[in-house]
């Protein structure tokens, strides 16, 4: 039975990250109608129907700053795919790290969700999107595509116990160091000592799904930090909205 397919940001209040959402709705919703050309292909060969394939139905929702609370949105969306036939919904958490929104805050409001719906209509919730190895390949390739000596991943970080684990476990896969934007070790820190050691080409990573206002920051500590180092400091954008990441997506749904 075909499901229907619900991406869970967090939600800001810079229209970027929102733009870029609704990019991977598209290509999600492309992806998956490249799989179900795909199965038609296999299913007119054969002596099945294809009748009950449909379309693909895919939205987007946010955790935070939204008008309805995210256990309300995915109750629209359930009705909606209800009134389109589909017996299933399954949510994918936007997320790249397993924070508490991914452990706790988002399991919280499918749970709500599931209560109000009943039996109507079931909901599976998916692996957050940073469990999928291919993001490390996604930000390899963006490696191999910038010729630097030393490289650092750059993510947000947090003072959770045991926060910092998965972007060291990244980060080593990379042949990178680890820094983050709101606890130690920092960014200066760490390109001060690479430039100790006398690293002059050094290549920044964000571990951020989007641009908004963080990576604005960002852009803006790095050329003060190459004017003040005097190295060669190259900032990458953001992960982005893709044909490459809305695969990882469809691969989370799909296992």
């Amino acid at each position: 039975m075909p499901s229907a397919y619900l991406l869970v940001s967090h939600g800001s209040r810079d229209p970027r990250p929102e733009f870029a959402m609704e990019q991977l709705v598209r290509l999600l919703a492309d992806s998956s109608a490249n799989q179900q050309q795909c199965r038609d292909r296999f299913y007119r060969a054969s002596t099945f129907s294809v009748s009950s394939i449909k379309p693909p139905l895919v939205d987007k929702a946010c955790l935070e700053l939204g008008s309805l609370s995210l256990a309300q949105q995915i109750k629209e969306f359930s009705d909606r795919a209800l009134t389109q036939g589909y017996k299933k919904i399954q949510i994918v958490p936007v997320f790249l790290l397993p924070g508490t929104h991914v452990k706790e805050d988002i399991p919280a409001q499918v749970v709500i969700a599931q209560q109000t719906l009943g039996n109507e209509i079931t909901i599976n919730l998916r692996p957050h999107l940073g469990t999928h190895p291919g993001l490390v390949r996604l930000l390899a390739a963006t490696m191999t595509h910038n010729d630097m000596a030393s490289w650092i991943l750059l993510s947000h970080g947090s003072r959770r116990p045991g926060a910092k684990d998965p972007v060291k476990a990244i980060a080593k896969q990379l042949n990178a160091i680890d820094a983050y934007w709101a606890v130690a070790p920092s960014l200066e820190a760490r390109i001060q000592a690479l430039v100790t050691a006398g690293h002059q080409q050094i290549g920044i990573l964000p571990y951020f799904l989007f641009a908004g206002g963080i990576t604005d920051a960002i852009t803006q500590l790095v050329a003060q930090l190459q004017a003040s180092f005097g190295a060669k400091l190259h900032l990458t954008e953001p992960i982005g909205a893709s044909a490459k990441l809305a695969g990882l997506i469809w691969d989370l749904v799909e296992k």
